[in-house]
């Protein structure tokens, strides 16, 4: 057999076949059905993205808290013949060596500076050092009985620089008062 001849028994074969097949059953009631109430999954990609969403960062903030939770830092420096009040910020920090350190340094030059002012000068500026130190002790009181408390703790860092502040004034003010050559 050629192929010329297998071809044509193929076509002979194909025309016989039956054009038309009728299913067992009427499906069109249940295919009618689907197309008008599509069913959706339970499982929607929104849904599935904001389930991601929060086990990420559940992971992420309960790993963050395991991490941290038993390092405490408390660094301590007490120079000698100072009293320098201490801040607990929560209990889990203390004022830096870098403040510790300047607010020594000036402490040690407000004596010479002050000697160098007016009386009435000089007995506004400890008016001034008193009450910003009695603020001072004021805000310790209140975080030790708030010690988690966030505005306590700003208004405690800023009562600290005030009166780094103005120990620094004190002794910019004798510095220009020394260097006036018009007097």
């Amino acid at each position: 057999m050629n192929e010329m001849e297998r071809e044509d028994e193929l076509i002979a074969k194909a025309s016989r076949l039956a054009t038309e097949i009728s299913p067992e059953r009427d499906l069109w009631p249940g295919i009618e059905e689907a197309m008008l109430r599509p069913q959706r999954s339970r499982w929607t990609p929104r849904f599935a993205q904001a389930a991601a969403v929060l086990l990420l960062v559940g992971a992420s903030s309960g790993l963050t808290w395991l991490s941290t939770k038993d390092r405490v830092q408390v660094i301590e420096v007490v120079p000698a013949g100072l009293t320098v009040e201490q801040a607990s910020f929560g209990g889990r920090y203390a004022l830096g060596v870098g403040y510790q350190e300047a607010r020594r340094d000036l402490e040690a030059q407000l004596e010479t500076e002050l000697a160098r002012l007016s009386p009435e000068a000089r007995e506004e500026v400890e008016l001034n050092l008193a009450m910003i130190r009695g603020a001072i002790g004021q805000i310790n009181e209140a975080l030790a009985e708030e010690p988690d408390n966030p505005l306590l703790q700003e208004l405690l860092l800023q009562t600290y620089k005030e009166e780094l502040a103005l120990m620094q004034r004190v002794g910019g003010l004798t510095q220009h008062v020394m260097s006036r050559r018009d007097i």
